[in-house]
């Protein structure tokens, strides 16, 4: 993680080939590709690769998101759960459509509180999103369970959990709506881009039309296609889809990588007693690019946190003082700070935030740290990490 560290003659065959070919948009040209059509042929691959039946490509993942929730018909004053520990994107997309992020506590998955989420449904609850972050998933059958029995949308976010599963099933396909990202820093890249994935005809139609001002894209001829109903530029390029059709063809072969360095570490870290490691729900599989574990306190992961940069061991996050990734440090949400003015309704429901607390957050982010897990590190840089992780930890605990 991510794909960009093994970037290589495989992207670049791709890239020439559009290049070539001259036509950059995934759209219209018909007559000036020559069959060329790489935005589609990744589209294809998504669905088979992810086993979902429609895969809509958009220009990132935070597009895809807000598409997903468009497609779904939520907007103002629609509360959409997501949980305290995501991406600041998450609350983003939901609130550029009008409708209220109800932030909810996580447990020790990392991922949304099963009975805070029951807490949490209102008569204005239209969708639970959980994300899926640093590799692995939430309770994927409590929240199908829940959706189901209060007739919401499930819509999940697994941008940072490309190639993990959960009873079989890849991340991304087991909800009404799936989000997968693309940009520069996931598993797989496409430099930028995401996209919605989804079983159902409608919700893949309305993201599709969506995501490209309208367009019905039947027929051949741009100027000529209808329009069902508004929409925005949400499109990506063939360039970055000739970058992603490459990389998603190496996804096993990065998940193997990533395996094989996080059992390695993990595995010399299971020698301090006091350290534990997140739980991966039953059934579940990550995708091995972080491995997150707790430490006894909050006050251990600061110390360690900042010993492990000191001593040149990079990619290690503590996430309870990380302004894009947790609630305690996103000021700009609590005081409603955005440059468009937002509805009354979406005031009135993030009114919350100004008393809120959430304690049982706190105490898991408090005491994880989530390292990154390289695909270019070499045996010997695995062994040098684990063990230097190790004596730091060790000798902090003393």
């Amino acid at each position: 993680m991510p794909g960009f560290e093994l970037f290589g003659d495989k992207e670049r065959q791709e890239l020439n080939d559009v290049l070539d070919n001259g036509v950059l948009m995934r759209y219209g040209f018909d007559g000036m590709r020559n069959g060329h059509w790489k935005a589609r042929a990744l589209e294809k691959e998504l669905e088979n690769k992810l086993q979902v039946t429609h895969a809509q490509l958009v220009s990132s993942g935070t597009a895809a998101v807000s598409v997903a929730l468009a497609a779904a018909g939520i907007g103002a004053g629609d509360e959409v759960i997501v949980p305290t520990f995501t991406f600041v994107a998450s609350f983003e997309a939901i609130m550029m459509l009008g409708a209220v992020p109800i932030l909810v506590d996580i447990d020790d998955t990392l991922t949304l509180d099963i009975e805070a989420t029951k807490n949490a449904i209102t008569s204005k609850t239209k969708a639970i999103m959980p994300v899926h972050m640093c590799g692995s998933m939430a309770n994927m059958d409590a929240l199908v369970e829940i959706c189901n029995a209060h007739n919401l949308i499930l819509i999940e976010d697994s941008s940072q959990a490309t190639g993990a599963t959960y009873k079989g099933k890849p991340l991304g396909s087991i909800g009404d709506l799936g989000c997968l990202s693309l940009d520069f820093v996931k598993i797989i890249t496409a430099g930028e881009g995401g996209a919605v994935l989804t079983n159902n005809e409608k919700l893949y139609r309305n993201a599709d039309y969506f995501s490209d001002h309208g367009h019905d894209h039947i027929g051949n001829d741009r100027g000529t296609e209808a329009h069902p109903f508004l929409g925005y530029n949400f499109r990506i390029s063939e360039l970055h889809a000739a970058v992603g059709l490459a990389q998603l063809r190496r996804l096993d072969e990065f998940v193997t990588i990533q395996k094989k360095n996080y059992t390695v570490i993990r595995e010399a870290l299971s020698n301090i007693p006091e350290v534990t490691f997140r739980t991966v729900p039953e059934g579940g599989k990550e995708s091995y690019s972080f491995l997150s574990f707790f430490l006894p306190d909050l006050d251990a992961a600061r110390k360690v946190s900042t010993t492990f940069k000191e001593q040149g061991v990079d990619a290690c996050f503590h996430y309870y003082d990380n302004n894009w990734h947790y609630i305690r440090k996103w000021e700009h949400l609590k005081d409603l700070k955005t440059l468009y003015p937002l509805p009354s309704e979406a005031k009135k429901g993030l009114s919350y935030l100004k008393t809120k607390t959430f304690e049982q957050s706190d105490h898991y982010i408090g005491r994880n740290i989530s390292c990154l897990i390289k695909l270019s590190w070499t045996e010997e840089d695995v062994k040098k990490r684990a063990l230097k992780m190790t004596d730091i930890i060790s000798k902090y605990l003393k």
